[in-house]
C-alpha cells in the first residue's frame, strides 16, 4: 500500500457504527436527564461538544463529550477595560454541588453499576456493547465582558475547588468556517493527525498527545497547506509548518491559539509545551520516513 493510499483511509470520521453508538449514548443521557423530577424546574441546555460534535474524531477516541449547561445562573467576568454593572446575585438552589449531585443520580438511575463519579470534572459513562464511553459535564452559562462585545461560554466547577472556562460554541463555528475555506479539508487534516498520533504511541514511536492538542495543531496550520492536491503532500506541508513554527520561545505576537480561537494554545497552565508540538511532527516526518 503507497503512503497516499495509507492516508487517504485515514481521514475519514468514525464507521457508521460507532456513529449509531455515538448517538444512542447521547441520547440515552438526554433521556436519563429528562425523566429526573428535580430537573423539572431547572433550565438547562443539553448538546454534545469536543471532538465528537466537531467531527474530528477518530475510531479510537470514539467517546462522547455532553455538556449539561444550568441557565438559571449567569456567572461573569469582564477585561479590565469593560465597566458591568454586576447582575443580582442568584439565590436559588442550582449550585455547582447540586447541579453535580442531581445528575450523578441521574446517571445512576439509568445506568446503574456504569457511572463514575470520582473524577474531578467530568461524571464518566462506561460503554457497553450499545454505547460508547461518555463524559457528562455539569456546567453553567457564562459571560465574558470586552470593551464594545460580550463572549458567551461555559464555566465548569471542579470538585477540588477549581474551575475551568469553555468556549465550546466558538470551536464548533470557527471549525465549520475553516472546513469550508479549505474545501472540507481542515478536519480531514485534523483526524489524519490524530490517527498518526495513535499509530505512534501504540507502536512506541511516540508519546501520547492529548487529542484536542493534535486538533489544535492542525487549526493552526494556514488553510493554503490543504489545498495540496494530495494528502502526503498535505501533510508534509502540515508537519514542516508544525516543526518551523514552534521553534525557540513563545513570540510576542502571532501566538498559537486554541480551536476556539479564545484562548492561546500555549501557557504556564497547560497540559502541553511548544516542545510537544515540535516533536510530533519530527516523529511523524520520521514515521513515514519522508525526505
Amino acid at each position: 500500500m503507497s503512503i497516499e493510499d495509507q492516508l487517504s483511509g485515514w481521514i475519514g470520521p468514525s464507521s457508521d457504527t460507532e456513529k449509531d453508538k455515538q448517538d444512542r449514548t447521547e441520547r440515552m443521557i438526554r433521556q436519563a436527564i429528562d425523566s429526573h423530577t428535580p430537573f423539572n424546574n431547572c433550565s438547562l441546555k443539553i448538546y454534545a461538544k469536543g471532538s465528537y460534535a466537531n467531527n474530528t474524531n477518530v475510531r479510537s477516541d470514539s467517546d462522547v463529550d455532553i455538556a449539561v449547561e444550568c441557565t438559571d445562573v449567569l456567572y461573569w467576568k469582564k477585561s479590565e477595560k469593560e465597566i458591568h454593572t454586576p447582575d443580582k446575585p442568584y439565590k436559588g438552589i442550582w449550585t455547582p454541588a447540586k447541579l453535580r449531585t442531581e445528575l450523578v443520580s441521574a446517571m445512576n438511575a439509568k445506568f446503574p453499576g456504569q457511572v463514575d463519579s470520582t473524577g474531578s470534572t467530568a461524571i464518566q459513562l462506561n460503554s457497553s456493547s450499545a454505547r460508547v464511553d461518555a463524559d457528562v459535564v455539569p456546567c453553567f452559562s457564562f459571560r465574558y465582558y470586552m470593551k464594545h462585545s460580550s463572549r458567551d461560554g461555559t464555566k465548569i466547577f471542579k470538585t477540588d475547588g477549581s474551575n475551568i472556562v469553555n468556549y465550546p460554541i466558538q470551536q464548533f463555528e470557527i471549525g465549520i468556517a475553516k472546513n469550508k475555506r479549505t474545501g472540507y479539508a481542515y478536519k480531514r487534516g485534523a483526524r489524519l493527525l490524530k490517527r498518526i498520533e495513535n499509530k505512534m504511541a501504540e507502536s512506541g514511536a511516540f508519546h501520547e498527545l492529548p487529542s484536542f492538542f493534535i486538533e489544535c495543531l492542525a487549526f493552526n496550520c494556514p488553510d493554503e497547506l490543504f489545498t495540496y492536491s494530495t494528502w502526503t503532500e498535505r501533510l508534509r506541508a502540515m508537519l514542516l509548518h508544525i516543526w518551523n513554527q514552534l521553534q525557540g520561545d513563545e513570540p510576542d505576537s502571532g501566538r498559537w491559539m486554541e480551536a476556539n480561537n479564545c484562548f492561546f494554545l500555549f501557557h504556564s497552565n497547560q497540559k502541553w509545551a511548544r516542545e510537544d508540538g515540535r516533536e510530533f511532527a519530527k516523529a511523524a516526518w520520521n514515521y513515514f520516513r519522508f525526505r
